[in-house]
């Protein structure tokens, strides 16, 4: 993505000026602008680099360009499939990177994880571990808990998805379901050095939740994973349910010596994306408002909400002067309604469904436009980034026999916006600092 060329003007072309604020934020997030001031020096012994996510692929190139040429490098990163950036030319791959599957786990991230977990054996106290972690490791750094089976772990991780729980709840779940998860990998690690360069993808930036933790220690406990099973009704094989219950599935907890001089940087986030985003507004004459980086809820709602401040602003000029860009982040769910009989499944991620509901909510409300995207560029399981809402959106829908209510009701915001032209395709962009939503009030 480029957003190196002039900005739109948003009075005249605001669809391509909320792309240019969204390819701003993904720029922002990019590792290698970043990564280099957080890097310690060589070791006197080895460097050893494991990590995982969407963004694992130009982390572990973005290193390679920034550590220095005579110093050896090593190791392996996993990413989500077709997430693997073109390699610069000239640059020496020195980090193996392997594919595997996100949202759901398959046998190649098994075997990544359990390529990754044998690497840590024989380190020493002279030895370096770079750990490079991102958003969608949870699922791509999958090594079931003893008792459980990759088909478990699969199941699991589609019932957490589909229940509506947010990403705390899910992983704290696959921290203690997990052989290398909720800083395992970093107990594994020692007595090695352990420096965790991270890209937040979870509201709060907290290490711990990010790709649940596995360099980094866990106050979470055996008894409140039990707990959120439990509340979405969720089943475990008996013998690892007594094994929660018990407490045998533990992590490594805060203050543990495991964790003894090790280093945890975030090299983006998702703030850093959206005050990006509000500055190239700026710059274009616009005021910009950064609601929250941590929105949390359920999609649709959020939506209707984000809809009711955007009315607001237009026909009261409350609680901001128009015309501006509102600007938010944040991590949403989707739960997923029951089929009716029939009733092909829908198609669509967080940011389609938020609009959804934001394009019902405004009801065609003249001079509001706006773009909700994963900052990834796959909103869900699908080839697009998002979608975008425009002040004939519900006209447009009707005209080509689409019926809002109909698409929310079987979850489908990817065929809505799909049959007016408005999805975001942008391909993979090789970061994540989760969710993106920019609402332009004229």
């Amino acid at each position: 993505m480029d957003s190196s060329t002039s900005t739109p003007d948003p009075r005249h072309a605001p669809r391509e000026f909320l792309e240019h604020l969204y390819r701003v934020a993904v720029e922002r997030a990019l590792p290698l602008a970043s990564m280099g001031p957080c890097l310690p020096p060589p070791p006197k012994g080895r460097t050893l680099v494991l990590g995982a996510g969407k963004a694992g692929a130009s982390m572990a190139q973005a290193l390679e360009a920034l550590w220095p040429a005579e110093a050896p490098l090593s190791g392996l990163v996993v990413t989500r499939y077709g997430h693997i950036p073109p390699r610069p030319e000239g640059l020496a791959e020195r980090i193996e990177v392997v594919e595997a599957a996100h949202p759901v786990p398959d046998e190649a991230g098994l075997k990544a994880a359990e390529r990754i977990l044998a690497l840590t054996e024989g380190l020493t106290a002279d030895d370096l571990v770079l750990c490079l972690i991102s958003g969608g490791g949870s699922a791509l750094l999958t090594l079931p808990a003893e008792g459980l089976t990759l088909a478990d772990k699969q199941r699991i991780n589609t019932q957490l998805l589909e229940s509506g729980a947010h990403i705390g709840e899910m992983n704290c779940v696959r921290k203690h379901l997990s052989r290398i998860k909720g800083g395992r990998l970093a107990a594994a690690c020692a007595p090695a050095r352990v420096v965790t360069l991270t890209i937040s993808d979870v509201p709060g930036d907290d290490p711990a939740v990010i790709a649940s933790g596995p360099t980094v220690p866990d106050a979470s406990t055996c008894a409140e994973a039990l707990a959120i099973l439990d509340r979405y009704g969720i089943e475990v094989p008996p013998p690892v349910r007594a094994r929660l219950e018990s407490g045998a599935l533990e992590t490594p907890k805060p203050g543990d010596a495991v964790f003894a001089g090790h280093v945890t940087h975030l090299i983006a986030t998702p703030l850093q994306s959206l005050e990006a985003a509000a500055a190239a507004a700026r710059a274009a004459g616009l005021p910009a408002h950064v609601l929250s980086d941590e929105i949390e809820g359920e999609s649709r709602e959020v939506g209707k909400v984000h809809a009711a401040l955007a009315r607001a602003v237009s026909l009261r000029g409350e609680p901001f002067a128009r015309p501006c860009v509102i600007l938010s982040g944040g991590e949403t769910t989707v739960t997923i309604r029951q089929r009716k009989p029939g009733q092909a499944r829908g198609r669509g991620g967080r940011a389609g469904e938020f609009c959804l509901g934001l394009a019902g909510a405004l009801a065609g409300r003249a001079g509001i436009w706006a773009l909700a995207a994963d900052t990834d560029g796959i909103d869900g399981v699908e080839d697009n980034a998002g979608a975008l809402v425009t002040p004939d959106t519900l006209r447009r829908a009707e005209a080509a026999g689409r019926k809002l209510a109909d698409h929310l009701d079987r979850n489908d915001a990817y065929g809505y916006f799909e049959a007016i032209g408005d999805l975001l395709v942008t391909g993979p962009t090789h970061t994540n600092v989760n969710d993106f939503r920019a609402i332009l009030i004229l």
